[in-house]
């Protein structure tokens, strides 16, 4: 009985090495994922705020390159995901007002249709997505059209972030030479 037990410890140790031998995990991706909130975390919070997140944003980081992407890479006149990979999304933890539409709470697709002087933000109820390949416009939450800020340094990585403004939280998006801002009503 004793040879038994052993030899069945043996093979389970065996099976289970080699089955952690054959996992082949992913590299580093091109365009990493990264999280945005509202407010941001580097906030310091005093005893009694609440801490917690009200506007969160998960997207990919695609890089400049010495690409030009603006017209280029992501053509003007079309619906990109703003990022790259999976579609972008928004995580609203209580309702918000865009452009003065109420969005209920919940978590949202953002696209953008950029031009050379705006872009049109959209808020999309379909989730999921990888890309904008399948978006569907009839899904559409709010479009707003913001203005283009120019930016005279290359912001090499895509990058999204918060500044407040009373109750209003701007989302920031900032790429090559280009940076749009999408003023969000808090509740």
């Amino acid at each position: 009985m004793k040879k038994l037990c052993l030899l069945a410890v043996t093979l389970f140790a065996a099976f289970t090495v080699k089955a952690q031998e054959v996992v082949k995990f992913a590299p580093l991706d091109a365009s990493p994922v990264d999280i945005s909130y509202f407010p941001n975390k580097a906030v310091k919070f005093k005893k009694g705020d609440n801490p917690n997140p009200v506007i969160k944003v998960i997207y990919s980081r695609p890089s400049v390159k010495g690409r030009t992407i603006f017209g280029d890479l992501t053509k003007f006149g079309e619906v990109w995901r703003v990022g790259a990979n999976e579609n972008t999304e928004i995580k609203f933890y209580k309702a918000v007002t865009i452009d003065g539409k109420n969005i209920p709470a919940g978590t949202y697709s953002l696209f953008a249709i950029p031009e050379k002087d705006k872009w049109t933000i959209i808020i999309n109820k379909e989730l999921d997505l990888w890309g904008a390949y399948p978006y569907d416009e009839s899904k559409d939450v709010v479009r707003v059209s913001v203005p283009v800020k120019p930016v005279s340094t290359v912001i090499e990585a895509l990058s999204i972030a918060f500044t407040a403004q009373g109750n209003v939280a701007n989302l920031v998006i900032g790429w090559d030479k280009t940076t749009v801002e999408l003023p969000i009503t808090v509740k």
